[in-house]
């Protein structure tokens, strides 16, 4: 899947320059413009044009093949991505509400040493 990722890098890139090297025809829908047909442009503008298609053509066809290899999953890595492999890990929520899964720990007070005692109920006299 790597060497597909590269490869449609590459081609991508060879579209950009086929696309910046033609001359622009200019005039938008107007065809038949007799400076494009002077000294053998018209030729090879007609080999950039059908190499832009062919590229773009291929283009599609490598994305294509990029993503259903990855939705299959034989993508020859060892594992899923990072994510999924967090994801595997974390504990399912709990059934019960919103409760954490986990406890929290016991924290102790802090002695306080100018609280007054504690009262003792009163014994009944004898």
């Amino acid at each position: 899947m790597l060497f597909l990722i590269i490869l449609l890098i590459i081609i991508c890139v060879a579209l950009a320059i086929f696309v910046l090297i033609q001359n622009p025809k200019g005039g938008g829908l107007a065809t038949g413009s007799s400076a494009s047909n002077m000294f053998g442009v018209q030729r090879t503008g007609d080999v950039l044009e059908k190499g832009t298609w062919i590229l773009l053509a291929v283009v599609v066809v490598i994305t294509l093949s990029i993503t259903t290899i990855a939705k299959t999953g034989n993508g020859g890595s060892t594992g899923g991505s990072k994510i999924e492999e967090q994801l595997n890990r974390t504990p399912a929520p709990s059934p019960i509400g919103n409760a954490p899964a986990t406890t929290a720990p016991a924290t102790s007070a802090p002695a306080n040493n100018n609280a007054a005692p504690a009262e003792t109920p009163a014994q009944p006299a004898p």
